[in-house]
């Protein structure tokens, strides 16, 4: 049965080492989670980013958090380079493991199906398949002509997170068109998802939700948290905070400025909420 806890208490859920799989920034992202999980002082993640990274990688590396990191590409947008990120990777305190985005969904989708591995072909020639030793090239099994192919392990994470508009009291979660979120958590073991808010409806009963719906069977726990992506966009529901996002960019770009923000937005934060 899926639990209804509190942020904390999915944050209790992550295990240190844990694989943890995150969405992408156009995505649903569970930024209240990531602050409670730099909080909880969680540590040697390999994290994953489904495909590709921003703001929450970039905190949670600079909190020391993360031992290795898995995505097509990390960065803060329009805000420029992460700068925790860049300079974790740069220092090697942080161990990165060039992906692309096909490769990141394909990976899942092995999993996702209960397969060892999955075929894709579009990283033939590449400068990142040089850099894989864990991705194979084969010819083609069949004997056609197709040449050669890459063999992907599946990427099966531990922990899937993401935040959601709603879910309602029996653990369906609500994800629309963001269908990335689906195979995420299909892949994973165990998944957290944040909510804004929680309805006694039924979301499968409706016909008008029910497509867009994860299951309950797929779901571990969630927790309510009001704006639980801010500073980032939920789409159809509250923009970004571009102008935080761009004072983040700039102070970050030091250790020092760093801890200052998590200070100010991460520790200080949770306590005059909690009083």
């Amino acid at each position: 049965m899926t639990s209804h806890e509190t942020v904390q208490g999915l944050a209790a859920r992550v295990p240190d080492g844990a694989l943890l799989a995150i969405p992408p920034e156009y995505s649903f992202v569970p930024m209240a989670l990531v602050r409670a999980l730099i909080r909880r002082a969680v540590r040697d993640l390999h994290l994953l980013a489904v495909p590709t990274g921003g703001l929450a990688a970039d905190m949670l590396i600079g909190a020391g958090c993360v031992k290795t990191m898995e995505a097509a590409a990390v960065s803060l947008g329009e805000a420029g380079p992460a700068p925790r990120f860049t300079e974790a990777v740069t220092t090697g305190a942080v161990v990165m493991r060039d992906s692309t985005c096909p490769a990141v969904h394909t990976a899942l989708q092995a999993a996702e199906k209960g397969v060892p591995f999955m075929p894709l072909r579009g990283l033939i020639g590449s400068d990142v398949l040089k850099h894989r030793d864990d991705w194979t090239v084969v010819d083609d099994p069949l004997g056609g002509d197709g040449g050669p192919i890459v063999l992907l392990p599946a990427i099966r994470p531990d922990v899937a997170v993401f935040h959601s508009p709603r879910a309602d009291t029996r653990g369906n979660v609500w994800v629309g068109r963001r269908r990335e979120l689906v195979t995420m958590v299909h892949a994973a073991k165990t998944a957290l998802v944040t909510v804004e808010t929680v309805q006694e409806t039924d979301l499968l009963a409706d016909e008008a939700t029910a497509a867009g719906t994860l299951p309950a069977l797929y779901v571990t726990a969630f927790a309510e948290a009001r704006e639980g992506a801010w500073p980032l966009a939920l789409a159809g529901h509250y923009d970004a905070d571009a102008e935080h996002i761009r004072a983040y960019a700039r102070q970050a770009k030091t250790p020092e400025g760093f801890r200052g923000y998590l200070d100010r937005h991460v520790f200080a934060a949770a306590v005059q909420a909690a009083s």
